[in-house]
């Protein structure tokens, strides 16, 4: 902490009196609920491919560094009842490219004993605009992914293009790796339609390479609505 030696209240009142509006200017706190016909995450549903509901909170400073908390039902046939995401970051600009820093912690409420669900990722991703389209790339690493499986690596190329005023065209190709056999590769396609400033809708076909894991790496179309607030 700092310490003042000359006049230490009247510099800090001062100080905070200067601050203050500013710092509302460049604070930003939002809101978030959405659902979906299923909850689809790097092409497997995390809801027995059942609708899933979800909320949470957002925070930013200065438009550097973020904050956040996200919930949402999942099914695992396990007992486990919920998923809740706590994550931070900082995104620099570098030249044209916006870059994203940070990091993911995946909880999981009552789940059963026996192997951690909970695991933590790291995360490098970048943007770039080009023409009236975005391209993307990102790169997350966990040392102990879900079920205590051992260190994870997942790799995601991603675009999007705006079609109309309130539609834009979005897809993405990832590849998920993981230190036990369970390796695959995940892409998906879909439309985003702006109601307004507040409600948007999603519809997107995801699919995967391994349906031979089950009918949760399936093909699958999912329509999801979220409103920000």
């Amino acid at each position: 902490m700092t310490q003042y030696r000359v006049f230490p209240i009247t510099i800090a009142a001062i100080a905070a009196m200067s601050a203050a509006p500013a710092l509302a200017q460049d604070f930003d706190l939002s809101f978030n609920a959405g659902a979906a016909t299923d909850y689809v995450w790097r092409g497997v549903s995390q809801t027995d491919e059942n609708p899933q509901l979800s909320a949470g909170v957002d925070t930013s400073l200065w438009s550097l560094g973020y904050a956040g908390a996200w919930i949402s039902n999942v099914d695992f046939n396990n007992g486990t009842d919920a998923e809740f995401d706590l994550y931070a970051g900082v995104k620099p600009q570098v030249g044209p490219v916006t870059l994203d820093l940070g990091v993911i912690y995946y909880g999981y409420i009552n789940q059963p004993s026996g192997p951690d669900q909970n695991f933590v990722e790291l995360k490098a991703a970048g943007s770039l605009p080009v023409g009236p389209a975005t391209l993307g790339a990102a790169v997350f690493y966990s040392d102990d992914f879900f079920g205590e499986t051992g260190p994870a690596t997942y790799v995601e190329l991603n675009g999007s293009i705006p079609v109309a005023e309130k539609i834009s065209i979005s897809g993405a190709v990832g590849r998920q790796n993981v230190d036990y056999d369970g390796d695959y590769t995940t892409w998906n396609l879909g439309a985003g339609y702006a109601l307004n400033d507040v409600v948007g809708f999603d519809l997107r076909y995801h699919d995967t390479n391994e349906h031979g894991f089950g009918d949760l790496y399936g093909s699958r179309v999912v329509l999801a609505v979220k409103a920000v607030f």
